[in-house]
């Protein structure tokens, strides 16, 4: 009921604050575990995101400091994100959201590791292949621009034009890296989500594609689109 409360709540005041245009939120994989990546430029698009993705179950990490607050501490675990600790190898961060995958959950990925706040992709970390390289699960990009004007917007009592798109599902090519018999090392990793990026790039706006701008560079050594 707290989660359900939560969401609605959610998805009232995000449609006052905000317009959305998102035609294709609706294609979304309604069964199955679920890996879904998107950018990260504020505060308000993680929440909007959890709410307008219901009734599936989604789980996410978030930055371990998010619980020395009350309230962020309450609304962070009715949604069951997982805490993470930035800088440091988090094995525990890491078996709950695989863990989550195995019940058959969405798990909520930012591989650019931190907020970009202009808008525009930053590089990602390589640390953020290992749920995908680990679970095998598979990968729905949604990309999403507007929201980096959203507090200022906030503070001019103007709503904001929220934008959402959902690419199609792809999976890394695991059985591929086991043949080969390769070592993921950090550089593999670093290919591995500078492919994933560049499936969000496509989605986004020219002007918002930042570090992965160049799409003749991208490429798909390490991904293959899923079945169906």
């Amino acid at each position: 009921m707290t989660n359900w409360l939560i969401n609605f709540c959610i998805r009232i005041y995000t449609r006052l604050t905000c317009r959305i245009d998102a035609p294709n939120l609706k294609d979304f994989p309604q069964t199955g575990p679920l890996i879904a990546i998107a950018n990260h430029t504020g505060q308000i698009e993680a929440p909007l995101l959890f709410a307008h993705l219901q009734p599936r179950q989604l789980t996410g990490w978030a930055k371990a400091e998010i619980w020395e607050n009350w309230f962020l501490r309450w609304v962070f675990t009715s949604w069951g994100a997982i805490p993470v600790h930035r800088g440091e190898a988090d094995t525990a961060a890491l078996k709950l959201a695989l863990k989550a995958l195995k019940a058959g959950k969405i798990f909520g990925l930012a591989p650019e590791g931190t907020r970009n706040k202009t808008g525009k992709l930053i590089r990602a970390m390589p640390g953020m292949a290992l749920v995908a390289l680990h679970s095998g699960a598979p990968i729905v990009p949604i990309a999403h621009w507007g929201g980096e004007n959203y507090l200022a917007n906030l503070k001019r009592f103007k709503r904001t034009d929220f934008h959402i798109r959902v690419g199609k599902p792809f999976q890394l090519k695991v059985e591929s890296l086991k043949a080969e018999g390769l070592k993921v090392t950090a550089e593999i990793r670093q290919q591995i989500v500078d492919e994933m990026m560049y499936e969000l790039a496509k989605l986004l706006p020219e002007e918002y594609r930042g570090e992965y701008a160049d799409l003749s560079k991208a490429t798909r050594r390490w991904l293959e689109s899923c079945e169906g």
